[in-house]
């Protein structure tokens, strides 16, 4: 057994990443600046996404969106419960009410029937996630926006690198990534809202720094004009420079960390392979590039729990996460919203089994050698 705890996820930080926040926290300026400024910028150029406006969350740029978009009580959000809270958490503070679709049960991705079902005369947003680090099957998922009129919004907090026939997810429409610890580049905790909408993209930039008519940092004036007046009420959602600084380092290199990502996750499959209790996700059947952000598995055993499957991994020092529980069975959920179980079967199945397993570019073979005898000692 390991004498060390291995998490299921950790940041690749360097010295050179250490180095260039303390130049920033030198340099008297920390707050959203030049730096902030050239993440958005190489954001744009690794992506392709026309616009890019960074934020202190994902779910800060929920926040800007649903406000740039003017929703709120009446309107009908559709997104998968197998998601994190913060989406379908967004729609009940805007007093929207989120109407939640199942997924695959191999891939875990709303699929376009399932979309397509879910649509009412008042659905003013589809939000499908990119799950893992595989890519929605997008054209016939945008067909069905165009055709009812609906805005599409892609969740990419899993995607960044993640390629669909042959694109980058956020070179079109509008996405949503984020930067938290255990993405595959982090600033510590951040976002990035990307949308090829000019007009959509000055509103948000404008309403994450308190509606101001300029953004915090000024690209030609290298500050923030201080007669700068209030266009309408906005948040506080800039990403201050020793934060973009860390992701600028990171970004530089996520093909090099993706690579590494991808390489262990085929070795995971390989030795997986044998071990009939584990069931690890299918790959999407479109072409598609994969960036590896989670390595999930399906705990199948009819001796074990998933949840007894993670305790006895923690004893053996192997962390795991748990990506996710179904939101429409959370508490709040089924006592404010009424959800109950049976709804969505594919989600529910997976909820009850799904397990990450460690998954990081500083992994060596013999983390993933320990991952993998912990696994067959825990369901022996």
């Amino acid at each position: 057994m390991r004498t060390d705890f291995l998490p299921f996820s950790k940041p690749s930080i360097t010295e050179e990443d250490i180095q260039a926040v303390a130049e920033v926290l030198r340099s008297g300026w920390i707050t959203t600046g030049p730096k902030c400024a050239k993440l958005e910028d190489d954001f744009k150029r690794y992506t392709g996404a026309p616009e890019a406006v960074a934020m202190t969350s994902e779910t800060a740029v929920m926040h800007t969106l649903f406000r740039a978009l003017e929703i709120g009580p009446g309107d009908e959000i559709i997104t998968p419960s197998m998601t994190w809270v913060s989406l379908p958490n967004t729609a009940q503070l805007f007093g929207a009410k989120v109407v939640f679709a199942d997924v695959n049960k191999n891939t875990l991705m709303l699929e376009p029937e399932a979309i397509e079902g879910a649509i009412t005369e008042r659905t003013k947003m589809i939000v499908p996630v990119h799950f893992a680090g595989a890519p929605l099957d997008l054209d016939p998922i945008r067909a069905i926006a165009k055709k009812h009129n609906i805005f599409l919004v892609e969740d990419a907090a899993h995607a960044l690198g993640t390629e669909y026939k042959g694109q980058k997810i956020g070179c079109s429409g509008t996405s949503m990534f984020s930067f938290h610890p255990i993405k595959n580049i982090t600033t510590g905790e951040g976002g990035m809202f990307a949308s090829d909408d000019p007009e959509l993209a000055a509103k948000i930039r404008s309403l994450k720094f308190h509606g101001l008519g300029v953004d915090a940092y000024d690209r030609q004036t290298q500050g923030r004009a201080p007669q700068a007046q209030v266009i309408e009420p906005g948040y506080k959602f800039n990403l201050p420079d020793m934060q973009a600084v860390l992701g600028l380092g990171q970004l530089a290199k996520v093909d090099i960390l993706n690579e590494k990502r991808r390489v262990l996750a085929m070795r995971y499959r390989e030795k997986l392979a044998e071990i009939n209790e584990i069931l690890p996700l299918s790959d999407p059947p479109y072409p598609h590039k994969h960036s590896w952000h989670l390595f999930i598995v399906r705990v199948c055993s009819g001796k074990i729990t998933r949840d007894e499957f993670m305790a006895e991994l923690k004893k053996k020092n192997i962390g795991t996460g748990l990506h996710f529980r179904c939101t429409h069975l959370q508490k709040y959920y089924r006592e404010t919203l009424g959800f109950k179980p049976g709804m969505f079967p594919n989600t529910e199945w997976n909820s009850d089994r799904i397990c990450s397993i460690p998954l990081f570019p500083d992994m060596t073979e013999k983390d993933q050698d320990d991952v993998i005898t912990a696994i067959k000692e825990v369901l022996a």
